[in-house]
């Protein structure tokens, strides 16, 4: 247990981290956090300075109109916040980041700063990757650990990916080199509805951290916005034979190439070979 800048002695305290970007599709990852610092009321405890890690011509700062004083300008950054939950064995950290655009082992050596002063020694990270998957079926999540008891409780499906990887993975590696504990989920996003929000994969990736916490999460309004959005894509679906024949094609698929994330070309790839098995595609025409 430690002190941290005035804060009270934590307990046990777990990280749970996710980032906007690559690593983040439909901005799936990035809503529970988002979702879980309001349920919790979590407060802002710290940051990373953003110089050395992002270019401000990439990633730009924001102005935000102030109603007394100057507008305020808020640079792009990573945030650390407290979540102090009397009926849990462990205070929760939440980190809502931002992927940088360079010196990423740096970075996470300064996430990694920041968890050995709080006396972190677990980390939940979160990430969202496009896949060939049916929207109408739970949407898998993936996991990765080094702690073969945990992928057995948690009932993980192992990722086999090989490929380019995103902060996630780095500060995943980083983390294991420092002695945490540390879990990945991934949420597979439908990538022929991948347009934020999809509440469903947010829901799904809540569900796990529910479960490494060992404590209810509330939910929210989450459960009824994952329904709508269900609805919303089958009547999308609906409206055009193409993609409804594609997606009856993913329920009906035995197997699961899902599994692993697709680049874009790899997606439009899977499309078209889906189109030419049915005759309708380029090489049909």
């Amino acid at each position: 247990m430690t002190e941290f800048d005035g804060l009270p002695v934590l307990r046990s305290p777990v990280l749970i981290a996710s980032f906007e970007g690559w690593n983040d599709a439909a901005d799936a990852a990035t809503a529970v956090v988002d979702h879980l610092r309001t349920a919790w009321q979590a407060r802002p405890i710290d940051q990373i300075d953003p110089e050395s890690y992002y270019d401000f011509q990439v990633t730009r700062p924001t102005v935000t109109m102030s109603e007394s004083g100057p507008d305020v300008i808020e640079w792009p950054t990573s945030r650390f916040y407290l979540c102090h939950l009397p009926e849990a064995e462990h205070d929760v950290v939440l980190l809502r980041g931002i992927e940088p655009n360079m010196r990423w082992k740096s970075f996470c050596d300064d996430i990694l700063d920041v968890c050995h002063r709080l006396e972190i020694d677990q980390v939940v990270l979160l990430g969202a990757l496009l896949a060939d998957v049916p929207f109408s079926q739970p949407l898998p999540i993936t996991g990765s650990t080094q702690d073969p008891d945990l992928m057995r409780r948690l009932s993980l499906a192992p990722t086999k990916y090989e490929g380019p990887t995103g902060v996630v993975g780095v500060l995943h590696e980083a983390a294991e080199h420092a002695e945490l504990d540390v879990i990945s989920f991934w949420a597979h996003v439908p990538h022929y509805v991948s347009q934020p929000p999809c509440p469903k994969a947010t829901l799904a990736l809540l569900h796990r951290v529910e479960e490494v916490l060992d404590l209810p999460v509330p939910t929210g309004n989450l459960e009824a916005d994952a329904a709508d959005w269900e609805e919303q894509v089958r009547e999308l679906v609906a409206s055009d034979s193409e993609i409804a024949e594609y997606v009856q094609s993913l329920e009906q698929r035995d197997d699961e190439p899902g599994l692993e994330p697709l680049s874009g070309d790899e997606i439009a790839k899977e499309f078209e070979k889906y189109l030419r098995r049915r005759g309708g595609g380029p090489a049909a025409r």
